[in-house]
């Protein structure tokens, strides 16, 4: 169960960072595939702690903070350009944590329907 929703979520995150990437106007295949690697760095572990750890939302926002930094670090090692790898690393993970926070409500709203 735990590694269903492991992968889900990071399936989802690259999925939702590449899109994201794509409006940017980034069109490097490297910048875009390593979107990939430096998410399987990061979400994988980031969810592990939340979820055998601790889940709340301080953590969680503290984490999203760390994320954006190392992925901030990250863009830059392939784009040379700091500000713009911020813009990629904030947008990516703002617009892939809000969807991710939208899904889980729709699900819980539609499960509660069904289940009245």
């Amino acid at each position: 169960m735990i590694t269903t929703m492991l992968l889900l979520a990071l399936i989802s995150t690259i999925l939702i960072e590449f899109v994201v990437l794509l409006l940017l106007r980034e069109r490097r295949k490297w910048v875009l595939g390593s979107s990939a690697v430096i998410n399987i760095l990061t979400n994988i572990p980031l969810n592990l702690y939340v979820i055998y750890i601790d889940s709340s939302v301080m953590t969680i926002m503290q984490g999203e903070v760390l994320v954006i930094a190392i992925e901030t670090l990250w863009y830059f090692l392939f784009i040379h350009n700091l500000s713009r790898a911020f813009v990629y690393s904030s947008l990516c993970n703002a617009i892939s944590f809000l969807t991710g926070l939208l899904a889980e409500l729709l699900i819980a709203f539609f499960f509660k329907l069904l289940t009245q």
